[in-house]
């Protein structure tokens, strides 16, 4: 595989100057697919997915499909995803793939080609994944990605009240020896990229806006410092206001993703597109 002309983190950098930090949740719940007049089905999941496509296109340079929505239909929800995937390239819009994959050795490695290898049916232009095997665990899929022109997006600090027992645990061992687990995180993924001192990173962190980050032990300094970007979710109808992303990330607000998926998808399909302009509007606002 050859050096991309282009990284992700530097496309990531495109989008957030041209068409702001929205990124757009395609969340297919069942309860949704009936509330937009649709069947719960792969063909259902599909039809929701490309009328979000259809919807963000020119609005939003980011969207997020949660694979969990499309793979309880099997092989059959699979190809939705694809086609929805190739409705975004196709828009221009950036897609990160949430399916939060963790693995090591060469099983990761196969993760990381299913979804980050240029031309393969799942291709996706970053991918959401979970470091509880050790953040190098994560190293060979981080060189795929770098290598590919792609991203990952590593959980560091989340949402859900059961994971501060751990993301809050102290390192015992390491260069990380006495930081938090959700700290010692986002600092072992910025060494991953050593180029990401000239631009954007390419890896980047989940880092929950409904959380208490510096609770958590999470330097926002030093994540803005490593050009680090960062997928927040939890905005919308978690409770986080697009306009406290400042208030929330500080000096890295400016590489925050603003990922709003209920409080979007809640207006239907014909309400859409005025709820994407409508939180465009709001994420550019509130970092103008």
């Amino acid at each position: 595989m050859t050096e991309p002309d282009i990284s992700f983190g530097s496309r990531l950098q495109g989008v957030l100057n041209d068409r702001g930090a929205l990124c757009v949740g395609i969340d297919p719940h069942e309860h949704l697919l009936r509330e937009w007049g649709l069947d719960d089905s792969a063909e259902g999941a599909r039809e929701f997915g490309l009328r979000c496509i259809e919807a963000s296109a020119g609005v939003a340079g980011v969207v997020k499909p949660q694979v969990a929505f499309f793979e309880r239909f099997g092989s059959a929800g699979f190809e939705a995803l694809e086609e929805v995937f190739a409705a975004a390239r196709a828009a221009g819009i950036l897609v990160i793939a949430d399916a939060k994959r963790g693995d090591l050795g060469t099983t990761m490695d196969g993760y990381a080609g299913a979804w980050l290898t240029p031309g393969s049916p799942l291709e996706a232009d970053a991918l959401t994944v979970a470091p509880y095997m050790g953040t190098g665990s994560l190293a060979g899929a981080a060189r795929h990605a770098l290598e590919a022109g792609k991203g990952l997006f590593v959980l560091a600090a989340t949402s859900n009240p059961e994971a501060a027992e751990l993301q809050t645990s102290i390192v015992a061992q390491g260069p990380d020896e006495g930081r938090t687990v959700a700290d010692a995180v986002a600092r072992q993924v910025a060494r991953l990229d050593p180029g990401s001192s000239v631009e954007l990173s390419s890896l980047g962190l989940v880092l929950g806006a409904t959380i208490d980050l510096a609770g958590l032990g999470i330097d926002v300094e030093a994540v803005a410092a490593a050009g680090t970007p960062v997928l927040a979710p939890g905005f919308g109808f978690q409770g986080a206001k697009a306009s406290d992303v400042s208030g929330i990330f500080g000096p890295a607000a400016r590489s925050v993703i603003v990922s709003a998926s209920r409080s979007i998808l809640a207006a239907g399909p014909s309400g859409l597109r005025d709820a994407v302009r409508q939180h465009a509007q709001q994420v550019r606002e509130a970092l103008s």
